[in-house]
């Protein structure tokens, strides 16, 4: 099985494309994991830069965010969704859903994307994270227990903020999610927030620990589903996921940094994996 690791966008947002794309092929990713723009001019600009620098690309759709009501949220998923497939990424990374949405909406909303990763040839993974139709384990589980076809994005930081835990307590539900994850984002979260200020500090060992045996257990049973490929995102993100210092507003971590970190520790730990 093949592992990719790929950079974020998220953080890098206002530097020019090629810019930020030199900076990912100097750092030694495998590719980008990037909102594509709607705009064509702009779509096309950007991915023929990537496929020019021979990296691969997981397309994010994120700005539902941005449509709280249910009938605007559908809408927009449904254009970011075909914007994104049509760019035939390895797969597309979807923020879907609210926790607010009754069940019927947020399976409604499921379904539509199913269909539209179906009608692309496209995987469509939705991510674990707060205010999502999955932000706690709780909320997810239903979805997991009637929906054989749901797969996931593993970015466990915001369960470990939703559970005030490590999720010590609860290893029946992450028996349940692991098997359905397609895709790692690879950030430390902790108890009361979604991002440890420097994972590689020894008092966030515990909170590295846990994580890492997560992803273990991932690329593991997905080793042993005869899958092909696994991706992964380290993620750490920018202020105010960064730390940033009362007053000065200095950030106290470079996330760049700790996304280069973190894809070297990847590479190590599962160099005999890929």
């Amino acid at each position: 099985m093949q592992i990719r690791i790929l950079a974020p966008h998220w953080g890098s947002n206002d530097l020019p494309a090629q810019v930020f794309i030199d900076k990912v092929v100097a750092a030694g990713f495998d590719g980008i994991e990037m909102a594509l723009p709607l705009d064509p001019a702009q779509r096309g600009d950007w991915l023929r830069r990537i496929a020019d620098a021979k990296l691969d690309l997981v397309a994010a759709q994120w700005e539902t965010v941005f449509h709280p009501q249910f009938h605007e949220h559908r809408a927009a998923l449904q254009a970011l969704l075909h914007n994104a497939c049509a760019a035939r990424p390895l797969l597309v990374n979807s923020h879907t859903g609210k926790d607010y949405y009754s069940r019927e909406q947020n399976e409604e909303l499921l379904a539509l994307a199913d269909a539209i990763g179906r009608e692309h040839g496209v995987t469509i993974v939705h991510e674990i994270h707060r205010s999502r139709f999955s932000g706690h384990p709780m909320l997810l589980k239903p979805y997991l227990e009637t929906l054989p076809q749901l797969v996931l994005t593993a970015d466990l930081s915001h369960w470990c903020v939703a559970c005030e835990s490590l999720l010590e307590d609860q290893p029946q539900t992450l028996d349940l999610t692991l098997p359905r994850v397609r895709h790692i984002h690879a950030r430390v979260g902790h108890a009361q927030g979604p991002q440890v200020p420097d994972f590689r500090a020894p008092e966030y060992a515990a909170e590295l620990a846990a994580h890492l045996g997560w992803w273990d257990r991932i690329v593991t049973l997905r080793r042993a589903a005869g899958a092909p490929l696994l991706t992964i995102t380290p993620e750490f993100g920018p202020a105010p996921y960064t730390f940033n210092l009362p007053y000065t507003r200095q950030p106290v971590t470079d996330a760049w940094e700790l996304n280069v970190a973190m894809l070297q520790l990847l590479r190590e730990r599962y160099a005999e994996k890929r």
